[in-house]
């Protein structure tokens, strides 16, 4: 059973990560930041289409520069480390489970960790938050060793891996990587009232660690061009500035992004959590009702309690907020899962049997709800008809596999917990193996924008080429696929930005073209044509420019190159 379920896991992984190409948001600027730094001269910046982009420490760009490098630009080859990285997740998140709760509830927790649709989409996704991820899970595992040691060696010893992780997780995405693990410990110092824990030197030896990991890299960066400007912007605009508005160019205002509001994250937790969200709620049930109970060691569901929740307090009160910024405390999440699942061995009461069963029927909707989305992706008439039964037969056997492991979950509830928890991993396989296979299919030809880029190339025909209020996708996918010297007028642009256009093909040369994103098309079904006219904003003819031509995607981003009328 574990060889299958490890299967199913890896198969899952690797058609997420390797089974797609560069999916917006996000994934084409990185992959062009992971491109340009296979071949740039200085990695200590990183690079957005040849300027700095100082929003993250440089590590995921190193890695997924490597495969790059030997083997091309290509996505699946980008995110080779990817899979290095959920590997390392399980092995954290499984190990600290183990130690905590027992062999079983080891396997559980790696187990629900690789499935969080959260942490799924971390795991698949190019950026810098599953090594992160990888990172705070080792972290957690020797905060655990460290505070529950019974000799200074053991102590020294997993404080020191805790150390390690951090100061990798600090090269990925810089001083959140301390958040979680610093938060749990804190916690369980005040809960259990060891506040002697907070003054030992084993906890603090490995700072040295970090500084020798990461003050290498901080000295390069400094040493650079704009090197100090170039840290403030690493650690004061991109860091502080996530929680609090501060003092900055209206570029590097990152609280004015992704808005927080109260309550985002509780009423989200849910959809993060998924499929695993009413066992969560089980675990938590069963956590408040053994919490005085002397005849259990609770040791695991403080830890759980301490790296997840105080995460969620402190991100609620953030002034920008993101999913994925909850990641990190998943972790937590997951032991607890696995301490219930060891709990309810003996025997479930009948309200663990109604989160199994509940869960079940979850996934029996989520089998419904991707029929629903396959039937409505496999209408488009450009799919050939070898393709169409392709489709079909890969989803339809998908959609029967999670059908009956649901119902097979649903039926062992109550005599068999095990194996109804077993048979709703892979039941949730199935449909992250079938169904969402084919899926990914047909949303990569809505995201295609290597098509866009290098048609782009081919329209401009060596003509000096100047990008209109580019957003980072766009600089990304030119920069990739087009060409990487190109100019640039930032937005937001109207009629009052006439002069800046012209003035920029007088400083570039007389036959200069424009390139500008035009406003997506409204939603439309598969199968029902949509008005394919581009919508030009209306300074372009003020400015006395004129389409010659259009690229678009399906259902996705839409530019035109523009010339100025003869």
């Amino acid at each position: 059973m574990i060889v299958w379920l490890g299967l199913a896991l890896l198969m899952a992984w690797c058609i997420g990560m390797f089974g797609r190409g560069y999916w917006t948001p996000d994934e084409p600027r990185e992959a062009d930041i992971a491109w340009r730094m296979s071949w740039q001269a200085d990695k200590a910046v990183p690079l957005l289409a040849g300027e700095p982009f100082c929003e993250k420490p440089p590590l995921t760009y190193w890695l997924a520069a490597v495969p790059i490098g030997l083997l091309g630009e290509q996505a699946w080859i980008a995110r080779l480390p990817n899979l290095l990285y959920a590997l390392i997740t399980a092995l954290g998140v499984g190990l600290l489970a183990s130690r905590s709760a027992g062999r079983f509830a080891g396997l559980v927790a790696a187990a629900c960790m690789s499935t969080f649709l959260l942490s799924y989409q971390v795991a698949i996704w190019l950026a810098t938050d599953a090594p992160l991820l990888a990172s705070v899970s080792v972290a957690l595992l020797g905060a655990y060793v460290g505070f529950y040691a019974t000799t200074g060696k053991e102590r020294l010893r997993g404080y020191l891996l805790m150390h390690a992780a951090l100061a990798v997780g600090f090269l990925s995405k810089s001083a959140v990587a301390w958040m979680v693990p610093a938060m749990a410990i804190l916690t369980l110092s005040i809960w259990e009232r060891r506040w002697r824990e907070l003054l030992r030197w084993e906890l603090y030896a490995g700072l040295l660690l970090q500084a020798a990991i990461i003050l290498p890299w901080v000295w390069f960066v400094y040493r650079g061009d704009d090197g100090p400007q170039h840290l403030k912007t690493f650690f004061w605009n991109n860091l502080v500035g996530r929680f609090a508005t501060v003092d900055a160019p209206a570029d590097l205002q990152y609280a004015a992004a992704h808005r927080n509001s109260p309550g985002k994250y509780l009423i989200e937790l849910p959809v993060y959590l998924f499929p695993w969200t009413l066992l969560v709620i089980a675990a938590a049930r069963r956590a408040w009702r053994q919490r005085q109970s002397s005849r259990h060691d609770n040791r695991a569901v403080r830890f759980a309690i301490a790296a997840s929740v105080p995460p969620l307090v402190l991100l609620s009160l953030a002034a920008t907020a993101r999913n994925i910024y909850f990641a990190p405390a998943l972790p937590g999440v997951a032991l607890l899962i696995a301490w219930w699942a060891r709990e309810i061995l003996p025997g479930p009461d009948r309200w663990d049997v109604r989160a199994l069963r509940a869960t079940a029927a979850l996934l029996l909707l989520g089998v419904v709800v991707c029929a629903a989305a396959l039937i409505l992706v496999g209408a488009d008439s450009s799919s050939g008809i070898s393709r169409h039964w392709t489709f079909v037969a890969i989803a339809g056997l998908g959609l029967l596999a999670a059908a009956f492991f649901s119902a097979r979950a649903w039926a062992a509830a109550g005599d068999h917990v095990v194996y109804s928890q077993w048979a709703l991993l892979l039941g949730y396989c199935a449909l992250l193996i079938g169904p969402a296979s084919q899926l990914y299919h047909q949303v990569d030809t809505w995201q295609d924008l290597a098509k866009i880029g290098r048609s782009v190339e081919r329209g401009a025909a060596g003509r000096p080429l100047i990008l209109l209020a580019p957003d980072e996708t766009t600089r990304a996918v030119i920069d990739m696929y087009a060409r990487t010297a190109v100019g640039s007028i930032s937005g937001p642009l109207d009629a009052a930005d006439i002069e800046r256009v012209r003035s920029a093909a007088a400083a570039a040369a007389p036959d200069s073209l424009f390139l500008v994103q035009l406003p997506k098309l409204a939603p439309g079904l598969p199968w029902r044509a949509r008005p394919q006219e581009p919508t030009l904003p209306a300074w372009i003819e003020a400015a006395n420019l004129q389409p010659i031509e259009t690229y678009s995607v399906p259902y996705g981003r839409r530019y035109a190159l523009l010339r100025f009328r003869r």
